[in-house]
């Protein structure tokens, strides 16, 4: 029988795939096959994109270079007669895959799409712009998720592959190569250390940045090392599972979002903010980028990221509010650097959180809310255990003065905040209300 190839994209597991299982049930012997065709991938996401190839336990054919083309060439090579893949819902994905689906149609090849690695599809819900009456809908239609597919059992048609050339020219820190396990084993792994070990602790301790107490799944999910339906179902039987399901279906309302909104990444959901009065400056830009800001909890997080490709969510959130909103800096720009240097870099994640951070997207946090990293700081650090990790030259500063090191009176080798709390929030909440009565 001549085999079918299976296309993979952000699916990258065996275990409830329905794309790999309808090859199977076809009977036909299967070319897995990935084709890296973005260039704009980070170099942290192209780092574990690597690794999961390698960790995934099949012989999969590497290609590069337009979808489209690979995909004939490889159809002539093995003599395939279809191709079957997983959806994805991203606006460049979606126009990709629609154009290879009929073209390959046309050309008399069996051209399959299935459900991708959601729970439910975003063409299959109401477009929701609040993420509570979206979360009631999903709870609502919880039937639609479906269960989980077993992992089948395949015949491997080999084939000729490339390298693609995924590791980073640069060398990060070795905490970067130990922090994680890219791959479909992984996922698992860390999965049921999580909602065995972890989960019952995650409604209180998610916002805690020195302890392990999140699920860090967000990469191998945006890999499609595990689906999220069977993260739903595994852990649905135990304690804590609400605030985790809630989460997994905040990824799904970004999907959703971005689905409705092709630019969510570049342009404001909210049309005012086109006219938002940003001051753009490279030095500040730079002193957050390297994690030098002054500010002890944002520095750590900007540290912690470049140091292992991942920052805890809730220091996510401050170091987003002290880009925007304290340094007036354009939030496509804290967009842009976090999709080079998080391993879990999502096009519809980033750009929704980015957003909602800056107050111009959907469901967006209110313009007057200003995070205060010094109180964020001593409220999810009281410590300094965070802080310490990531700003070592912080190590020896009391407890006290951990989050605000300019009042210690030390002689320090850390700089001095590159603005003024008080004046930063003031000239934010100006802006704002400029930007308003503009509009008004």
């Amino acid at each position: 029988m001549k085999p079918i190839i299976w296309w993979l994209r952000q699916d990258l597991r065996l275990a409830d795939n329905p794309a790999l299982s309808a090859a199977v049930d076809a009977g036909a012997p299967v070319v897995p096959l990935y084709i890296y065709d973005d260039a704009h991938m980070g170099a942290a996401s192209k780092w574990w994109l690597h690794h999961s190839l390698k960790n995934l336990d099949v012989p999969v054919v590497t290609r590069a270079g337009d979808a489209l083309e690979v995909l004939q060439d490889v159809i002539k090579e093995t003599g395939a007669a279809g191709v079957y893949w997983n959806r994805v819902y991203e606006p460049g994905a979606i126009a990709r895959d629609t154009n290879v689906k009929k073209t390959l149609k046309d050309a008399g090849i069996d051209a399959q799409s299935f459900k991708g690695n959601v729970l439910i599809e975003p063409m299959d819900i109401k477009q929701y712009k609040v993420f509570t009456p979206y979360y009631k809908a999903v709870l609502n239609i919880e039937s639609a998720i479906g269960a989980p597919l077993k992992t089948p059992k395949a015949t491997w048609h080999k084939a000729k592959s490339e390298d693609l050339s995924l590791l980073p020219t640069i060398k990060w820190d070795t905490a970067f190569y130990d922090h994680w396990t890219p791959g479909e084993h992984g996922a698992h792994e860390r999965a049921q250390y999580f909602i065995h070990d972890l989960m019952r602790h995650y409604k209180t301790g998610r916002d805690v940045p020195s302890i392990d107490a999140t699920s860090r799944l967000s990469a191998h999910l945006h890999f499609g090392e595990i689906s999220t339906r069977n993260l739903w179902h595994m852990a649905a039987p135990h304690t804590g599972h609400e605030p985790f399901q809630r989460e997994l279906a905040w990824r799904e309302f970004s999907i959703q979002l971005l689905f409705h909104n092709p630019k969510l990444a570049t342009i404001p959901i909210q049309e005012k903010f086109n006219d938002f009065p940003w001051v753009k400056d490279k030095k500040h830009l730079d002193a957050w980028q390297r994690g030098m800001t002054g500010f002890p909890i944002v520095d750590a997080g900007m540290r912690q990221l470049w140091q292992t490709g991942w920052m805890h969510n809730r220091v996510r959130m401050i170091v987003g509010s002290f880009l925007v909103k304290h340094l007036l800096q354009p939030w496509v720009d804290g967009e842009k650097w976090f999709w080079d240097t998080l391993v879990d870099a999502d096009l519809a994640n980033n750009a929704a959180s980015w957003q909602w951070i800056a107050g111009c997207g959907a469901d967006a946090a209110p313009y007057f809310r200003v995070f205060n990293p010094i109180l964020q700081g001593e409220k999810f650090d009281p410590q300094g255990k965070y802080v310490r990790q990531f700003v070592p030259e912080l190590a020896h500063v009391p407890d006290k003065y951990i989050h605000k090191p300019w009042e210690s009176g030390l002689k320090l080798n850390y700089p001095a905040p590159v603005v003024d709390h008080a004046a930063g929030r003031q000239r934010a909440l100006e802006a704002f209300a400029k930007m308003k009565n503009n509009k008004a």
